[in-house]
């Protein structure tokens, strides 16, 4: 488990409104897929109204392969699990469907001012 947080840090990239005004959609929950067979689960309230970005900088920089570059998914108002790297697409479904991380036990939601890290909290 992690215990560190690095605020007020600076990135460029695509609001995901951007890039899902382009599909018609009802989808209540967005799955985002990477490089590795990696995916993470999102509500879909969760990426609309400018909260999450599909990133490729990172303090002016083209964003690292080791910190997700190309592009990573960025949701600055979640546990950074949840910030995808190496982001290729996304999937939007009706229904939820566990990423990676979490089913293995993390939080579905993973607000780090509620603490949800773990399924339970």
């Amino acid at each position: 488990m992690t215990k560190w947080s690095k605020l007020d840090t600076n990135w460029e990239g695509v609001s995901v409104d951007t890039l899902l005004a382009q599909v018609d959609h009802h989808a209540r929950y967005v799955i985002a897929f990477c490089d590795g067979g990696y995916t993470t689960n999102l509500p879909i309230e969760d990426v609309l109204g400018r909260q999450a970005w599909v990133a490729y900088t990172c303090e002016g920089q083209p964003l690292a392969a080791q910190h997700g570059g190309p592009a990573r998914l960025l949701v600055p108002h979640l546990y950074f699990w949840k910030s995808a790297k190496w982001v290729r697409g996304f999937r939007l479904l009706d229904k939820d469907e566990p990423g990676f991380w979490e089913s293995f036990g993390y939080h579905n939601h993973g607000d780090p001012w509620k603490e949800e890290r773990y399924q339970g909290d």
